[in-house]
């Protein structure tokens, strides 16, 4: 807990901030995980991974909205990516990930605004032939994603959602998801959660995940496997098995910069592999709310620093 107030704290000290984005070393670091500042370095690792075999979901960083101008330049900066992307042609290979927080969601009346902004993303994400997937913040956020996502899936069903197994509440979510032309990302969740809406033990969560999967691998819906953990990987491909799936039926996912190697290794291999992919200006906040949501890990990081796989 200390730890992770300090971590928050740092991620709003201006002072603190240009120390870090000016230091080499660190951007050595950050370069690792975000895909650059601007959308034609994102555009150039897209093309590296999908040359690799690997899709991508694309995510424009943008925290602490405190304005409606704010949330409308995250409209628009998704608007000039999925601008940037209809030349590559890469269809549903290159999808984009939106956290509704950047459209407005916490300010006053925020999820009609949210909903306002976030439509025509979603809107033009089909018109060249993708999708949108809306990620999920800490609990308060889930009704309201999901009423979101309810909305938007009447016009485009392909809108997909994240659902995390940490949170007591996400098995029931999970089931009525688990729907013809649903998409839905499981991740196992790193938001700092009371012990009244999530379960606190890595063993709970993990077993958590596992029933998770077992429902939306066995609906009629389009899993994506949200996780590093070769262990839950290995679920996913028994219970694909299990349940007849094919291939193109359900991905796994992974972080721009976790286990490259891996992701190559299993798009190589058969699996369809999608990697999150972070770009921005605004990568400083990224970075230290990700460590902050979960201080274990800085420790996850600091080891991929030295192992690539």
């Amino acid at each position: 807990m200390v730890l992770q107030k300090a971590l928050l704290a740092a991620s709003r000290r201006p002072g603190l901030r240009r120390a870090v984005t000016g230091n080499p070393a660190t951007r050595r670091v950050v370069d690792r995980f975000v895909a650059g500042e601007t959308l034609d370095e994102a555009l150039s690792v897209v093309r590296a991974l999908h040359a690799d075999g690997v899709a991508v979901t694309l995510d424009h960083l943008g925290e602490d909205i405190t304005t409606r101008a704010e949330a409308e330049r995250s409209r628009d900066a998704y608007l000039a990516l999925l601008d940037g992307l209809t030349a590559l042609g890469l269809g549903a290979d290159a999808e984009v990930s939106v956290k509704l927080s950047a459209f407005g969601q916490a300010l006053p009346d925020g999820h009609d605004l949210a909903l306002e902004l976030v439509r025509p993303v979603v809107e033009a994400a089909t018109a060249i032939g993708t999708t949108v997937t809306l990620d999920m913040e800490d609990h308060r956020t889930v009704d309201s994603t999901l009423a979101a996502l309810a909305e938007l899936r009447k016009e485009h069903p392909g809108t997909g959602a994240v659902l995390q197994a940490m949170l007591v509440r996400t098995e029931d979510d999970a089931k009525a998801l688990a729907v013809t032309g649903s998409r839905v990302r499981l991740v196992k969740g790193a938001y700092d959660e009371p012990p009244t809406v999530a379960h606190e033990k890595k063993k709970d969560v993990d077993a958590a995940y596992a029933r998770c999967l077992e429902i939306l691998m066995a609906g009629p819906g389009y899993p994506m496997v949200g996780s590093h953990d070769p262990a839950m990987i290995a679920l996913a491909h028994e219970l694909a098995a299990q349940h007849s799936r094919a291939a193109d039926s359900w991905e796994v996912q992974m972080l721009y910069g976790i286990r490259p190697d891996e992701q190559r290794r299993l798009a190589h291999a058969g699996t369809r592999v999608r990697a999150y992919v972070p770009y921005g200006v605004d990568w400083y906040a990224y970075f230290m709310r990700r460590l902050a949501e979960r201080p274990a890990n800085v420790g996850f990081f600091l080891r991929s620093l030295v192992t690539k796989s």
